[in-house]
């Protein structure tokens, strides 16, 4: 039998019809609904003329209407293709180019796109009978686009198979109730967490990153389980120890789940102490690898700042220069249209992550560094090339590198280090000077002037690492 992500909807449809599945705001819909929906949306799929292996690229923040058409697309056999809406059109443009898609949705209407409105209202006059559909567990079913170290996106594409297995709760039995989750439907994380709840029959709760919505939805829906990356967590902790915050009831919970960036000790006391009935867990993994490896809660103070052990049918190994490598039944069939970058990364089945790591003799792993260029911020990646390119246009500007130095909340932040071109450019100058050329998360935070950037020679590529040696 083939693992397929229509299955995982439409066998919990037949088992707990009328059991909420997602909810997003005063929005619900049951597992019954999920599939008749994405059942008439796949027909208004067809309708414009989608077949399988086909992209539909979809610009859009968190809407309820994304879960249906996330099946719709499984379901025909075509490629869901989500993109950040922060993006500039600019940016939008360039990734839209490189998907190469048969259809382009967008929550906004826009030339050559169309609204998500607009699709959901076509397909309430349609059949919710199942589309006859040819579609292989090895078909790719989602691309994630991600950043490189070049500045050119990487389509990270991912199999049926591959996303079904993700959703499995393996070895760790997970708690009966809805899950929050408060990652945007645009990164692996959000859909990972909604099959995972899918695939034990529970519901997930979506959310905007805010603390008094993640908070008002653990206490309204009774949720069991709550994932937010480290920066997230620090704003709920800071809003439940506030008047208006303290009076929230999250009892409920029985997973605190944390990671994608690193993840200080202090944190994760705090955590602990916020929700003293919540067993805590950090994640480590990629959007290439899924999950690679958890540390328990009984773990995090005796292996402190370790990551754990590697998860049920996933290897590890620390190449000669310390990177770790990982092979598992999860990984990603590699970079879309982009064949030099997939076998850079993927080496005789082995995922090179770009992560330095050490591992201890009880088999736990640590992540130590990065051996690449690529900055990891709450969650984002940034290419520091697409935002050099930016930051050298600003007149004040002669030369300009950027580097991720290490952050508390956010794990990495981006940081300009300038040679200025007489006076000396401001942060805010240069944040503003980025709006509506790179999305925000990609601004920086920390500016450093500097007489001179250091780099190789005769290559001249910027000495990145001898830049955060600097700066520390």
């Amino acid at each position: 039998m083939d693992l397929l992500i229509g299955d995982v909807l439409r066998n919990a449809a037949r088992a707990v019809p009328d059991r909420v599945a997602a909810a997003f705001h005063d929005e619900q819909l049951t597992f019954g609904q999920i599939d008749a929906r994405s059942n008439q949306l796949a027909r208004v799929l067809t309708d414009l003329g989608i077949r399988r292996g086909d992209r539909v690229v979809v610009r859009s923040g968190t809407d309820l209407v994304l879960v249906p058409l996330f099946g719709a697309v499984a379901k025909i056999g075509a490629v869901f293709a989500p993109l950040n809406p922060a993006l500039s059109d600019d940016e939008a443009a360039a990734v839209i180019d490189q998907a190469q898609p048969a259809l382009v949705i967008s929550q906004s209407s826009s030339s050559g796109t169309i609204p998500l409105e607009e699709i959901s209202i076509r397909s309430s006059s349609k059949s919710d009978d199942l589309v006859a559909a040819d579609v292989a567990e090895s078909d790719p079913h989602v691309i994630f686009f991600t950043s490189g170290s070049t500045g050119r996106s990487k389509g990270v594409v991912l199999s049926h198979r591959a996303n079904v297995l993700r959703a499995h709760p393996g070895a760790l039995l997970e708690p009966h109730g809805a899950a929050v989750c408060p990652y945007p439907l645009f990164h692996m994380g959000g859909w990972t967490i909604a099959l995972q709840q899918w695939a034990a029959r529970d519901a997930v709760v979506f959310s905007q990153p805010d603390a008094a919505q993640i908070c008002e939805a653990v206490e309204q829906h009774r949720a069991a389980r709550l994932n937010c990356i480290p920066a997230v967590w620090r704003r709920i902790l800071d809003h439940i120890a506030s008047p208006a915050g303290s009076k929230r009831d999250l009892s409920s919970l029985r997973f605190a789940d944390t990671g994608t960036s690193a993840t200080p000790v202090e944190l994760l006391d705090a955590i602990q102490t916020a929700l003293p009935a919540a067993w805590l867990r950090v994640f480590y993994g990629s959007t290439e690898t899924g999950s690679v490896a958890s540390l328990e809660h009984p773990d995090i103070a005796r292996k402190q700042g370790s990551v754990g052990p590697p998860a049920p049918f996933v290897e590890v190994r620390i190449a000669v220069d310390g990177e770790l490598w990982v092979r598992s039944p999860l990984l990603f069939d590699g970079y879309f249209n982009d064949p030099a970058a997939t076998a850079a990364a993927l080496v005789d089945g082995w995922f090179r992550t770009g992560d330095l790591a050490d591992v201890d003799g009880d088999g736990y792993l640590s992540i130590v560094g990065r051996a690449g260029d690529v900055i990891r911020t709450g969650g984002e990646g940034v290419s520091p090339a697409e935002v050099e390119l930016v930051l050298a246009e600003h007149p004040a500007v002669a030369d300009v590198a950027v580097v991720g130095i290490p952050d508390v909340t956010w794990g990495e932040v981006v940081c300009a280090v300038v040679v200025p071109n007489g006076d000396e450019p401001s942060l805010d100058g240069l944040r503003a000077h980025c709006t509506g050329r790179l999305a925000p998360f990609k601004h920086p935070r920390r500016l450093a002037i500097v007489e001179e950037i250091p780099r190789t020679s005769p290559t001249n590529q910027v000495q990145r690492r001898l830049l955060v040696e600097m700066l520390s």
